[in-house]
Formats: structure tokens, sequence, C-alpha cells
């Protein structure tokens, strides 16, 4: 094809042509040795350069997409080269050298000229990427769902299965502190703000298997996001019908004391209302966050990262109708509610960390946090629901409506859930480094205390008649014998538990870069410990030690191809939190042991130049292997788990993720992934898991206009095979099997950049004072496709068949956003 880019263009329905390359921007503050800030510092480049002001900090613009070698200069002092650095359109890169007397120093991230090499596997979003990318929650987690081994079938949610794994397997560190979400969240409208405010990013890096000893007991992945350290004021505001948001950036005139904080409120009005559910949606979604930073002097830095967020969702369901079926027999279900659920989630962490530089070889570093949240769940819901054929004669007047009734009856869900969580944390770490050898270790206690009162019931009446659980208690004989059973709920969870556990963990690790015949390798072999205790009012104490190695291997051969290769694995275990501890009825098993997984990842990058424009080809094969399965049951985002450890699993697939400048100037991605995953539940057979999705398909996509080159396309699109559906209540899982259609959805964002670092204004003109100004529109699902992300089960009175109706996802919607930077 002559011309590749028109490709995209159908996808994205825009006739934007390429334009022109544009600049990037490296930045930071230059130090000696004694952590003082080196003025007049000459930084430059073949074309060109600048100097360091009397505080150390500089601002170099350099051209995007392509290799640049930037050379620190100063009088006696050692130079400082930073080499072959490829950096994308509008992308800041913050870089800090120390300026020494005795060495010459090279940048230690492995640049070639073609991008840069992941040996752990990892990997590395811009965070100009995730500001600018459109989506129902946008953010990092927006992001992370175009990845291909990354999947999730709800915009409304920001939370992510990651190769065949659940939402519990995943693991979340800002600035090497672990965060927690909310753990009664059941539905994906009570959820508001992802933790990561993605204004204060600096850096995301991501792994999605096969990861280091050092980053904790989980099973699937693992999400490391690094806040900025701001280098002068700024102030960030965003607005959009969604809500909005302000972010402040402090730096004291040596820049020892540095302060960052967000401010975010969000209303999901917008999207809720597009569902098929008719309601009165009153939410609260808002949080503060602040990272600060202090240096003491040249070896001792002090940071605290705080937290305080509440989600108050209030809902009052009015009506729905969801038409379903075939065409040959259209079905309809018409609901009318009465009542309404109140939840509060109130959140808060604060966390300390402290780093001292013993000397350039030995870093050591001390990690204290306490989160805590009160969480509250109460509703009262009555449904009374028909369930019939719909009329599809066009010329009557009744058009879509119940024709006749299959199905009446009525539903009441009540709910009183109370949850009072306290975990605290003391971790150190150190890290020494030799040559090119490294050594890492760490230990941390953490302590967790869970107060949890669950009251749950949902009476069901058909026809006249309240339905009894079918458990052998409830079987009758009538009218041979007389029934006289209580009437009890249909399905109803009463407990009270109060559970402490205790966490002692460990690792450590030893890294090497080296060469072999022109080759350069890369290996790191490490291994985990983890012992808990858990314990509480009526339960038997249980003690539990688990250990894991782990190991990476990367080769990057001496050929004429920019190619590497990958290999990693090992044994992943994940210890119960307090949500696996707990089974359908409430009670806690402290016998639960930890889930095991065996990992094995091979992985290949390969660089190239493309349409004289850089591109990186991503490939990745795994397989899991799981025992001591605790299976589990989902239901919108809330997990039931059996509590038991009686089933084994597998999961295999392969992706591919080819990413690059497809227009001049810009970096989008297409990837690629499939993955199937199974389990077995004590030894009958293996059935799919909740979270099989086997295909994949992501596209992130950014254009401009030519000839307006400040109006700017951006597109997102996914499409996932469907998930199973679930069964209905005391189903055999094994029976139903079903799964629900198809996810497809495309965000798609235009904008118009007013002022940004390469359009400015004179002094005397009203722009002047603004670094950044942009106001565009949002249209989210584009097509207007119906998701569905669970399944209502509807009784027929006639045949006593169950119908699987489908619950919605949101519809077609216009959103405007305006940014703006001081």
């Amino acid at each position: 094809m002559k011309h590749p880019q028109l490709l995209f263009f159908l996808i994205s329905l825009s006739g934007m042509a390429i334009g022109w390359g544009q600049s990037a921007i490296i930045t930071g503050v230059v130090m000696d040795t004694d952590s003082l800030p080196l003025s007049n510092v000459n930084i430059s480049t073949p074309e060109g350069g600048t100097f360091s002001d009397k505080d150390g900090f500089y601002v170099l613009a350099i051209l995007a997409d392509e290799k640049k070698t930037i050379t620190f200069s100063h009088l006696g002092n050692k130079n400082v080269v930073l080499q072959d650095l490829i950096l994308s359109t509008n992308e800041t890169f913050e870089f800090n050298p120390v300026m020494k007397t005795d060495i010459v120093q090279v940048d230690e991230v492995v640049v070639t000229s073609e991008g840069r090499k992941s040996v752990a596997g990892i990997t590395n979003i811009a965070p100009e990427i995730i500001r600018r990318i459109p989506g129902a929650n946008a953010g990092v987690e927006n992001i992370l769902k175009l990845l291909p081994g990354v999947s999730s079938s709800n915009e409304l949610s920001t939370q992510y299965n990651v190769r065949g794994g659940n939402y519990d397997e995943n693991l979340v560190y800002v600035n090497e502190i672990e965060v927690y979400r909310p753990f009664l969240v059941r539905s994906a409208q009570q959820e508001g703000l992802s933790f990561v405010n993605s204004d204060m990013v600096q850096n995301v890096i991501f792994s999605a298997g096969g990861f280091q000893s050092k980053y904790g007991d989980k099973l699937s992945s693992v999400l490391d996001i690094t806040y900025k350290r701001p280098t002068a004021f700024g102030l960030q505001v965003n607005a959009s019908l969604l809500g909005a948001s302000a972010t402040l950036e402090t730096a004291s005139k040596h820049k020892n004391f540095t302060s960052i904080t967000g401010v975010r409120f969000r209303d999901n009005s917008l999207l809720v209302n597009s569902l098929q559910t008719q309601t009165n949606f009153n939410p609260i979604f808002a949080d503060v966050q602040t990272y600060l930073t202090y240096n003491f002097s040249k070896k001792f830095q002090l940071g605290f990262l705080g937290n305080l967020s509440i989600n108050d969702y209030q809902n009052e369901p009015l009506t729905r109708q969801t038409n379903f079926g075939t065409l040959t027999n259209p079905m309809a279900l018409l609901v009318f509610y009465q009542g309404q659920e109140k939840n509060i989630y109130k959140t808060s962490l604060g966390a300390f960390k402290a780093d001292y530089f013993v000397n350039d070889k030995l870093a050591l570093k001390f990690i204290s946090s306490l989160y805590h949240t009160t969480e509250e769940e109460y509703s009262d819901i009555i449904a009374q629901y028909e369930l019939g054929p719909v009329n599809t004669d066009l010329a009557s007047d009744n058009l879509g409506e119940v024709t006749s009734t299959r199905g009446l009856g009525s539903q009441f869900n009540r709910a009183r859930n109370d949850l009072d969580a306290l975990i605290l944390s003391l971790s150190h770490g150190g890290k020494f480094i030799q040559d090119r050898k490294e050594i890492e270790w760490g230990f941390k206690y953490t302590h967790e205390d869970i107060r949890d009162q669950i009251r749950e019931s949902e009476f069901i009446d058909s026809a006249g008649f309240s339905i009894r659980p079918p458990l052998p208690p409830f079987v009758n004989n009538q009218p041979q014998e007389p029934f006289n059973a209580p009437i009890v709920p249909f399905d109803g969870v009463t407990a009270q538990n109060f559970v402490k556990t205790n966490r002692f963990s460990g690792y450590a690790q030893y890294s090497e870069s080296t060469q072999w015949k022109k080759h350069n390798i890369y290996y790191n072999i490490g291994f985990r410990a983890h012992h808990w205790t858990v314990s509480g009012v009526n339960i038997e104490k249980k003690n539990h030690t688990i250990f894991s190695p782990r190991l990476q291997f990367a080769i990057k051969p001496n050929w004429q191809k920019d190619m590497l290769f990958r290999v990693s694995g090992g044994l992943y275990q994940q210890p119960p939190f307090y949500r696996e501890l707990r089974d359908e009825n409430g009670t806690i098993r402290p016998k639960v042991k930890a889930q095991k997984s065996i990992h094995l990842v091979l992985g290949n990058e390969y660089s190239f130049i493309l349409w004289d424009r850089p591109f990186k080809l991503t490939s990745e094969a795994y397989y899991k292997k799981l025992n001591q399965v605790n299976p589990y049951t989902l239901e919108d985002v809330r997990i039931r788990y059996v509590a038991n450890n009686n089933a084994r699993a597998y999961a295999y697939g392969a992706e591919l993720r080819m990413h690059g400048a497809f227009v001049p100037g810009t970096e989008s991605w297409i990837s690629l992934g499939y993955l199937q995953t199974k389990e077995n539940i004590n030894d009958r057979g293996y059935i799919s898991r909740p979270s099989d999705q086997r295909l994949k398909v992501g596209i992130l996509f950014q254009d401009y206009v030519p000839t307006i080159p400040d109006l700017k396309m951006y597109l997102n699109l996914v499409y996932n095979t469907g998930v199973p559906g679930g069964s209905p209540n005391y189903a055999d899982p094994y029976i139903f099997q079903n799964r629900l259609r198809d996810y497809r959805r495309v965000d798609l964002g235009i904008s118009y950049i007013f002022v940004d670092r390469e359009k400015t204004f004179p002094e005397n003109h009203w722009l002047y004072k603004l670094k950044e100004l942009n106001a565009g529109i949002e249209i989210f699902n584009l097509f207007n496709n119906q998701n569905s992300i669970t399944n209502t089960w509807v009784r027929d009175v006639d045949s006593k068949q169950q119908f699987a109706v489908p619950n919605f996802l949101t519809a077609r919607r216009l959103n405007l956003k305006l940014s703006l930077r001081f």
C-alpha cells in the first residue's frame, strides 16, 4: 500500500493526513557531589544547547523521534553524556545529573538508535499519552486496557484483569508505596476515582507477568507509578462534564523542598443516565492527594504521600426495560423499582519514605504507611418485573411493548454492610551496585485489622409464592405432607467478623549485565519469603509460610538487526487477603492457603525503521500453571470466593504490540492478544474461568491535521470476545457455560491546542501567562455498541426456564473538556 496510514484513517473515520515532526523536552536540575545546584552548566546537542540557571535548573527542546546525544559539561567537572536518546513528540524527560570530578558518567538506561529496550520485560507508558487519550474513566487504567494482556469489559470500572487473573491479583505501587482499593464495591457504578491521579504522574511502568522478586506476592501483574518532583511552580486545571481537577506544583528556591497536590471531583451522571435503568442518581466522588519531598542533606531525603477520598454513592432506581432474544423470538424485561441504595466509602492513606544514600554504591530506604477505610452499604430495593415477548408489528401503536406475560414477580434486596479496615506496614529496602552487578534486598511487616459486618438478603416472590432456596431443608412433598418451613431469603448472608493478620515478608535478588561473545547479557535471580498468621474472634489461629524463587534472563545479540530476547518465570504465590478468606456464607476460613502459579514468559523486542520513522514490535508467549486455586464468582466487579483451595487451573496465550510514529510526530500502537484460562474444581473437569477472555484487540491512535497542526485527534479502540456470563444462584457452574456478547468500544477525542511549549504569545497578550491551554470534545462509545457486563436471571412461570437478560453498559455520550496550565 502506497500510503499505509490509510488503514488507520478507516479505523478512526478521520480524514487527517500525516504532518511534520515536533519536539520534545528534556529538563531537570544539575547538581554536584554535595547535592548543591550547579549554574552555567553547558547542555549541548549537535544542533544547539542551553545553560543551567543559578539554581541548576535547565530546559532543552530537542527534535522528537530522532536519536540524540546530549552532553553536560562544566569547568572542573567531568562530562556527563546521555547517549542515543529518543523521545516521543511532546514527551518531557526528566534527567538530573550529578557532575563529578573523577569519572565520566553515562546514563544507565539502555538505549538504542531505535528506542529503549526493556531487559526486565516492563512496559513504559508516557504520562502525556495517559492524560490525552479519551475514555469514560480516563487515566492510567484506561491506557492499560489497550495493552494485549490486559482486559476489562466495563468502562465504568478502573479495575482490570491480566492474563486470566482477577482484580485482586494486581499489585499497585505509588513511589514504592503499596496502595489499596475499597473492599465492598460491588458495581462499577459505585466506583468513582482511581487512586492514581494522572496529572501527578511522572513515570509509569507495567509488568504483566514474570516480574522480579522485589515486586511482592501477587499472581498477575505490577503497576509501578512514580509521582513528579516539580522543579518550578505550576498549576494545572481540568474541567469536563464528568468533573474537574486541579494540580498545584511548587519547589523551593534551591529545590530542596518540592510538593505536588491534586484535588479531583467526579460525577458519573453523564454516563449512568445512558443506562437502560432510569434512576435518580446523586454521587459524590472526590479526593485530595499530595506528595512532598525534602532534601535534608546530600545523603538523606524524606518523602510523604497523603490521600483522602470519599465515594458517596446514592441511587434511586425507577424503571428499566431491556429488549433481548433473537429476531424470531424477541423478548423484553420490564422492571419497576421502589427504594434506594446509599453507599459511602471513605479511605485515607499516609506514608513516609526515607532515602539514605550511604555512598555512590549503597542506598537504603525506609517506608512506613497507614491505610484506613470505612465503608457502608445500605440499600432497600423492591423490583417488580414482567417478562414476555415483544410486539414487532411496525404498524402497531404498541410497537416494542410486551404482548403477553410469561414471567411476573417481585424481588426485594436488602443490605446493611459495614466494614472498617486498618492496614499498617513498615518496610526496609536496600540496593548495592558495583560495576554492572546489583544486589537488592528488603523486609516488610504488615498488620491488617478488619472489622466486618455483612447482612444481605434477597427475597423472590413469583405468582404470589415466596421462593425458598433449593436446599435440602426446604424440599417438600405437598400435598401428601404438610409443608411448614419458615419463610427465609432466597439468598442471604449474615456474619460478623473480627480478623487480624500479621505478615512478615522479605526478598533478595542479584542482577548483572555482562557480555558473552560480544552479545549483551542480563540476568536477575531472586526469591521471596512470606510468613503470615490469621487470628480473630472465634477464629482458630493459623500460620502459613511460603517461598517463591524467580528468574529473568535477556540477551541482545550482536546482530545488525536491533533485537532483544527475554525469558522469565518462577513460582508466584498469593497469600489470601481478607476477601479470599471469607466464603459465600460470610464465614472466615483461616486454613485457606496461598494460591500458587508457575510462570513461564518468552519475549522478544524488535526495533526497526519504517517509513523513515522508529517502530518497535514486542511479542510475548506465556504459560501459567496454577495450584491450590481458590475459585470465585464474578458479578459486575464484585468477587466472591469459595475460600477453599479445591481447584487447579492453567492459562496460556500470546501477545503482539507494534508501536511507533504511524503519523510523524505522534505515538500510536496496535495490540493483539489471545488467552485461554480454565479451572478444574474438585476434579470434575476443566471449565472456563470467569476471566477467560480469548481474543483481544486494542488500538491507540493519534493524528492531527497537517494544515492545522494544533487540531489533534486521539482514539482508542477495544475489542474483546465475550467472557463467561455466570450462572443463577445455586446453579451448577458446570452446566451454565454461556458467554456474554463480545465487547466493542471506540472512544474518540478531538482537541485544539491554543497554547503549549511551542506556541506562546507576547507579554501584552491575554494568553501570555498560560503555559498550556486546550479545549475539545470527546465521544464515548462512538458506534453506540450495546455491551453487557453481567446477566440478570429471570424465571418463566410456565416453563420454569431461566432467561439470561443482559445488563447493558453505557451508550454513546458526548463530553466537553477544557485544560489549562499556568
